[in-house]
């Protein structure tokens, strides 16, 4: 075990690595941030920040030096990077695992090898191959990039053969997945943890709206069948278990109207729809990451009031700082803020949970509360 006191790294200077990092501190670790903006979010909240891109030798250098144990926060880290400090000290997750997240060619591959079900795609990677993927999957579609895309970029709605080579004109002529758009009755995910030993701990099951692409509102607990709510858990660990991983990952489910339940895709981190943890369970989803990758046994993961949490996006900046009065008047809604310097349309800027025993008067305040920071 790595225990308080030692040095962590983390790959990754945005939220996700300021709250890693907040929880690290509080419980004791100094923390080292390697992130190429000065500016990051995580950077400021560490011991040090290492100002430099994630390859540079340099840095590398010095993680390898000062750091007992390395993490990431997304998974576009290059692979090589993970691979130079896994030489030397213990990195979680490793770069298999990310490099299968990196692309969604491999990661569908994967899950479908994993004996679980995602809607029906296929490869695009030449010109000549949207007509055909299109007739095979059929409309209504989604064209995707299979790398670098997240929160809905990179990504065309197509709904005829044409349409499709049009999209993959317009995305680059990059590899692309081909998706079917299923008839969805609502979308939910499993955040979970799993340690080297191969035990696994999955949080209460979120259920996820989207607007624009963007995750909205998570609900927990998801309004779902506990029975589905059981499968998606199982799920969730049989991929962390086909991964061999370690560290703390989520994996977004589909449901569709006819209850089928289909893996859309998996997040090799802490995840966004996993914010509610940090304010509604014993144990938050950055604790429990720090716990992974110290080989610290696990935190409770256990619910502690129904709650939800709404994304704070830089549209909300329009016209300057919202009127935090609103929000912080509710005594049981919760702000977090980023710390980022410059919001922008889109750019995921704060989030707030609300708690209350009651799930849907807890619905009903969330979303009364996003009004009014909106109006």
């Amino acid at each position: 075990m790595i225990l308080p006191g030692h040095t962590l790294g983390m790959l990754g200077g945005g939220q996700l690595g300021r709250m890693f990092t907040v929880a690290a501190r509080t419980l004791g670790y100094h923390v080292v941030v390697l992130d190429p903006d000065s500016g990051s979010p995580a950077g400021r909240m560490a011991d040090d920040h290492l100002h430099a891109a994630y390859g540079d030798a340099w840095a590398l250098d010095e993680m390898i030096a000062r750091c007992d144990a390395v993490s990431t926060e997304f998974e576009n880290i290059p692979a090589d990077t993970l691979r130079a400090l896994a030489r030397h000290l213990p990195v979680r997750p490793g770069a298999a695992a990310l490099e299968q997240a990196q692309n969604r060619i491999r990661e569908k591959g994967m899950i479908r090898r994993a004996g679980l079900e995602t809607a029906p795609f296929q490869v695009v990677e030449r010109p000549e191959q949207a007509h055909t993927a299109f007739a095979a999957v059929g409309a209504p579609a989604i064209l995707k990039r299979a790398a670098m895309g997240y929160d809905g970029k990179g990504q065309v709605p197509v709904d005829s053969p044409q349409a499709c080579a049009e999209a993959f004109e317009a995305l680059g002529r990059v590899p692309c997945v081909l998706e079917r758009r299923v008839d969805l009755e609502r979308e939910i995910s499993v955040v979970l943890a799993r340690g080297s030993d191969g035990r696994c701990l999955c949080y209460p099951v979120a259920e996820n709206i989207h607007r624009g692409g963007i995750l909205h509102m998570s609900i927990v607990p998801a309004r779902v069948p506990q029975a589905t709510a059981q499968a998606a858990c199982e799920a969730a660990t049989t991929l962390a278990g086909a991964l061999d991983y370690c560290g703390v990952m989520a994996v977004e489910f589909f449901i569709t109207a006819s209850g089928a339940l289909l893996v859309n895709e998996m997040a090799p981190r802490p995840h966004n729809s996993g914010h509610y943890t940090l304010d509604a369970c014993v144990t938050s989803q950055f604790e429990q990451q720090v716990r992974a990758l110290c080989g610290l046994p696990f935190g409770d993961v256990r619910l502690l009031t129904p709650v939800v949490m709404v994304n704070l996006l830089g549209d909300l900046w329009a016209h300057g700082d919202p009127d935090w009065g609103r929000l912080l008047s509710h005594p049981a809604a919760k702000l977090h803020l980023y710390g980022k310097e410059q919001a922008r349309p889109g750019r995921k800027m704060g989030h707030f949970c609300v708690l209350d025993p009651d799930l849907a008067a807890a619905v009903e305040a969330a979303e009364e509360l996003f009004n009014r920071l909106a109006a």
